[in-house]
Order: structure tokens, then sequence, then C-alpha cells
């Protein structure tokens, strides 16, 4: 009689709480509707689990301050960033490439709501597969002179991972200042003692966001899903690359594996210097002075590309990847073709592809054929049978496994970065993106996106509608639960 007691206690308990979290969700959280309905169905049909769940996934940073600069560094941002407005507000910005002009409101978008400024004299040397990415890595490493600032999302406790760690160690004994950053659930599955022989060589290290340790992390759901390195504020590597044999294409599970990575010259290395040391004060609580770490303003010899480094986060007051997304597709009037590995758009986006196809724009995705997260995988697929019907044509790369986040429209603007076309990239995440204004690196890219086409299996709508129930009910159990993914 009194464990019926007790169970019924226990469920009444819960009953109040997954009201009271209805509540907090319906009226303070300000969320989305779309993502309201479904924490509120998770919290109706699993209370227990769905309580657990969004303690770990649910709670909101409430877009607060989490990078606290200090007065002087934030003023030297604004005052760039200022100069830069009034100069595209009276027109008189000069641009190296006249077709910039076309692109003036992008440029102004980027500049006000990430404080991204505008360069123009970049060279930026791209590569789609990770011998050449890490070969150039490495020797960079190797070459270094002064500091390496590196920032990754995953680093493996493998061959990849020991040779990187063993370079930075060895650089650290030669007096080169080593800083590395790294997201503590991205990496959770490193030992302690991994990165020991670089911390005894004298080398740092900070961990963004530790999930356990030393106690429950309740902000789990936000990672730093970066991928950064500058070396001597003279170049910088940016992309989606993470550091492991599996992206060597080694990975018996996925084989080859396509990717984007940028190297990049020129004064837009700042920026990315910049931004490792603001993730950099955040995870380690240093008072790191800025100044040493910042080359002086020089044209690169070999430049001439226009670049913005467009950062965001949960911490953003602007999406301003998203934003950015949204205006590529928006000012697209010829073509925009994209790859994601995680195709989960929010309203915003899938009505902006829309529009973009029905009104005559070229519209291209190339997405995995094969998942490495299966809910994903169908959530994405979901998202075909409309866009579809709208014009959009789908490829599904075979080759290997493609995780290259790029967009690129009418031969002239794109982006390449860490921010996949999904919302968790674009609200849950901390990423960074370069946005690039060549005609040059745009033919690039589309010789690589016309290249994967051709390693790809296009969707049909033929095709597509001809999936079995059990699809259909994978799509529609995943499309459900995408806000959440």
């Amino acid at each position: 009689m009194s464990f019926n007691i007790s169970l019924t206690a226990i469920l009444n308990e819960l009953f109040i709480i997954n009201i009271f979290l209805a509540i907090l969700l319906v009226f303070f959280e300000r969320r989305n509707p779309r993502n309201t309905l479904t924490w509120l169905m998770v919290l109706l049909f699993i209370p227990i689990a769905g309580f657990i769940l969004y303690l770990f996934l649910g709670q909101d940073l409430r877009k607060r301050k989490l990078f606290n600069l200090k007065s002087e560094d934030e003023a030297k941002i604004i005052r760039d960033n200022y100069r830069q407005q009034a100069l595209l507000e009276t027109d008189s910005c000069q641009f190296n490439d006249p077709r910039c002009h076309q692109y003036t409101d992008m440029i102004r978008l980027h500049l006000l709501s990430s404080s991204s400024i505008f360069t123009q004299d970049n060279y930026v040397e791209i590569y789609n597969e990770g011998h050449a990415k890490f070969a150039a890595l490495l020797e960079s490493l190797n070459n270094a002179k002064n500091f390496i600032l590196m920032e990754y999302y995953i680093i493996r406790n493998d061959s990849l991972g020991k040779k990187v760690v063993q370079i930075l160690t060895a650089k650290a004994k030669e007096g080169v200042e080593v800083r590395l950053l790294y997201d503590g659930m991205g990496c959770i599955r490193l030992p302690q003692k991994f990165f020991q022989p670089l911390l005894e060589a004298g080398g740092q290290t900070a961990v963004f966001f530790p999930p356990f340790i030393p106690y429950i992390n309740f902000r789990l759901n936000y990672r730093n899903h970066r991928k950064i390195c500058v070396i001597d504020g003279e170049e910088a590597f940016l992309g989606g690359f993470n550091i492991g044999n599996e992206y060597l294409g080694l990975s018996k599970k996925f084989g080859f594996w396509r990717d984007l990575h940028l190297k990049i010259k020129g004064s837009a290395v700042n920026s990315l210097t910049l931004r490792f040391l603001l993730d950099w004060r955040f995870a380690s609580k240093e008072d790191v002075s800025f100044e040493k770490f910042f080359a002086p303003k020089k044209s690169c010899p070999q430049g001439g590309k226009a670049i913005q480094i467009v950062s965001s986060g949960p911490d953003s007051k602007w999406r301003s990847i998203k934003t950015g997304y949204l205006k590529i597709i928006a000012s697209a009037r010829k073509h925009i073709y994209i790859e994601t590995p995680y195709f989960i758009p929010d309203e915003s986006i899938f009505n902006a592809l829309v529009i973009a196809s029905l009104s005559g724009v070229d519209v291209r995705i190339i997405i995995p054929n094969k998942p490495d997260h299966l809910f994903v995988y169908w959530a994405s697929l979901s998202y075909c049978g409309e866009l579809l019907e709208a014009g959009i044509r789908f490829f599904t790369y075979k080759k290997g496994f493609i995780h290259s986040k790029m967009i690129t429209a009418d031969g002239f603007v794109s982006s390449v970065g860490t921010a996949n076309l999904d919302i968790r990239s674009f609200k849950i995440n901390f990423e960074v993106n370069s946005f690039l204004y060549s005609s040059e690196i745009a033919q690039q890219l589309e010789e690589i996106f016309m290249q994967d086409m051709l390693d790809s299996t296009e969707i049909t709508l033929e095709r597509y509608r001809k999936r079995s129930m059990l699809v259909k009910t994978k799509e529609s159990v995943s499309r459900l639960l995408s806000p959440l993914l």
C-alpha cells in the first residue's frame, strides 16, 4: 500500500514539474512556436526522460553575453566597425573589385551584425580533401616562429591527432607560444594525459564547456564547433575538417571524406586571431593581452581577395551566419550551389530557397548518401519533397561522406566555414564562416561542386515519391524532432 502511495506521489510530482516546464516554455522562454510544441510533446509523452533531456538540451542561454571584453578592446572593435560603416553609408568605401558594389548591403549586414571587418588584400587556397589540407597545416605548424593558436571541435586519439600534438610540443620546446582550445564534448573520448607532453613543454590548453568534470554541465548542448588555426598572425586555416584519421579518408565506415577548408593570408587573419582570443579568454578565464598576436596590417603579395569573417553562437544578438546565408539566397539571380552534411533548414531558410527557385534561380543542393547521424539524415531527406516540387535539385554524394559547408551564388559571392545548413548551427553551436567576394574563388568552388555532382546520385521527384512506407515513417518522426537535433 505504501509503495503505491509513494509511486503516486512521485508521478504527481513529475506531473507538476512538467506543468511548470510547460509554463516556462510557453510564457518565458520566447522560443520559436515550432520548438515549443516539440518540447511540449516530449514532456507529455516521456515525462521523466523528457525532463532530463530538457535540463541538458532545452535550456536557452537567453542570448546572454558570454564573452566579456575589456572596455578598450571593445572600443577598438566598435571604432573599426563604425569607421567602415560610415564609409559604406556615404559610398566612400573603395572596392578593388567593382562587382563588390552590388553586395554593399551584404557587407554592411555583416559589419553591423557581427562586427565583421571587410578586408580586400587576402590570398586564399582551397582544400577539398584531407591529405592536402593536413600536409599544408603540418607544414605551417612546423614553420611557426612566434605563436600557434589552434581551436578545434574534435581531436582524435589516433595517428593524426598524436602527430599534431607532437609538432605542437616540439614548437613549444623551441619557445613558440602554443595555445590549443578544444571542445569538451567533441573531445570527450580523449584520455586525460593526451595533452600532457604539450603542457610539460610549456604549451597551454583550454577546454570549452567541459561536459562532466567537476560537475554535470547543463550547458552540454552548447558546443564550440569552430575549427581555426592561426600561425604567427601571418596565415590561418578555417573550414570543416577536424583532426583525426577519418578526415584523411581512413574510416572503414565512411571511406573517402569530402570537405572544404581554406588557408588565408592577409588582413582577414587578424579577424580569425580575434575570434580565437575571445574564445580562449572565455574558456580559460585568462585575461590575455591581444596586441602581441596581431600582425601589422600589410597586404599579402599574392592577395586581392575580399573577405569578411563572420561568427555566431547562442551568445550572439543576431544569428549572423544564418542571415548571411539568407542574404546570399535572396540576392541570387542565376544560381545557388550548396553543400552541407546536415540539411535541416528553419522556416526562413526553407522559404527563401523556395522563393529563389520559383523565381527562376537554379538551386542545387548536395547532401550525404550515407548518414553519420540517423535522425539528422532522415530529417534532411524529409525536406526534399516540397523543395523538389519547387524545382530545387537534390543530390546525394556516393563517393564517400561529404562534410563540406559551402554556398556559392552567381559566380561571385560564397561562404565556407564551420556552419551547417541546420538549426543547430544557426542557434546552438558556436560557429565561424568566411564570406568571400571573388569571381576566382567562386569559380573554383563551382568546379568542385560540379565534380561532386558527378560523384552523386540525383533525387528526382519521381524517385522520391516511390520511397517505402518505412522510409516515410522514419522521415516523419525525424522531421518532428528536427528542432531538437
